[in-house]
């Protein structure tokens, strides 16, 4: 019995680590991952992709393009210094959490996000995009991620002299 009982230790060991990071995910709470680098697709005057990744909301990116399909298949792309380990996405979509304010500008519905990890394996998630102010949270699941892109495939709110909105856009999860 102790033999049998070694053996299963010796087996499980490698597998520890992988278990507790999964039982520290699910209980702990995730920290800020902030980019170290980003751009997107275009960007309007004044409205670079910084602003979205800045860590204020009252300023944002748009696309240099407007129109009714303003936005559509552009996007916000970033870089992490350092592989991380990516648990929730926030999105605060529209030009400002005020309503007002959110909605003179169009605004994403869609967005298709694409993790890239350190040994170049992707992970794409869609996720809906309420039409309404302030912060939307999402399960956004990676491991050693190194870069994250964010294209938008609809949007709300379009019209002819509209620009798509992002106020800004935050990364939670672990370092690696």
């Amino acid at each position: 019995m102790l033999i049998v009982v070694a053996c299963g230790i010796w087996f499980a060991l490698p597998h520890v680590s992988g278990w507790l990071g999964f039982a520290k995910d699910e209980t702990g709470t995730p920290e800020a991952v902030p980019p170290a680098r980003f751009r997107a697709s275009s960007g309007a005057p004044g409205h670079p992709a910084g602003a979205a990744f800045d860590g204020f909301n009252n300023r944002y990116w748009a696309p240099a393009e407007a129109g009714t399909d303003s936005g559509v298949g552009q996007y916000l792309e970033c870089d992490f210094e350092q592989p991380v380990r990516v648990l929730k996405l926030v999105v605060f979509a529209g030009t400002s959490t005020k309503m007002d304010e959110f909605l003179t500008q169009a605004r994403p519905a869609r967005i298709t996000v694409l993790l890239t990890s350190a040994d170049g394996r992707e992970t794409s998630k869609e996720i809906r995009v309420k039409d309404q102010p302030g912060q939307q949270t999402f399960d956004l699941r990676g491991t050693e991620v190194v870069r994250a892109r964010l294209t938008t495939s609809s949007t709300h709110g379009t019209g002819p002299d509209r620009r798509m909105a992002v106020a800004e856009v935050e990364f939670f999860g672990r370092r690696s």
